[in-house]
């Protein structure tokens, strides 16, 4: 089937999509202020895609007679993604999924090349395929630091 590398990537991936949606949707009910409104929004819709790329995983890990990681499994990891004190504090916020992104895109790089040593073409599509959404994610969130780093 596949190696233990493609499996425990998998689950550290697992893991951290559903630790990115309890740290997005937090985030996206605690921030305040006028200025915090459009990062609110795009933290709530990629709550959804966070949750299906979690979902994909946990398929594909069943598909590889797997089991996805369980709360009892789980540690969290995402220090820089916790709800700021003051609930104005937005940029901290985008610096915090900054990480998150980059993090979920070495894993996701790490996910493609495990799988194409181990001859494993269905794990590597769906690397590349999530790949292509955290990419587009640090693009976006790259955009809000510039602005509001002005």
């Amino acid at each position: 089937m596949t190696n233990d590398e493609v499996t425990e990537l998998l689950r550290k991936a697992y893991s951290d999509e559903i630790e990115t949606v309890m740290n997005y949707l937090t985030n996206s009910i605690v921030l305040d202020g006028v200025s915090a409104e459009e990062v609110k929004e795009s933290l709530e819709s990629d709550i959804q895609e966070e949750l299906g790329h979690a979902e994909m995983i946990g398929q594909r890990l069943k598909q590889l007679d797997e089991r996805p990681p369980a709360s009892y499994d789980f540690e969290a990891r995402q220090e820089n993604l916790q709800p700021p004190e003051d609930s104005t504090d937005v940029l901290s916020v985008i610096k915090g999924v900054l990480e998150a992104e980059e993090d979920a895109i070495e894993t996701y790089r790490s996910i493609i090349s495990a799988a194409e040593d181990a001859d494993d073409p269905v794990t590597e599509d769906l690397g590349v395929t999530i790949l292509a959404d955290e990419e587009a994610h640090r693009t976006e969130f790259r955009g809000f630091k510039r602005e509001y780093e002005k």
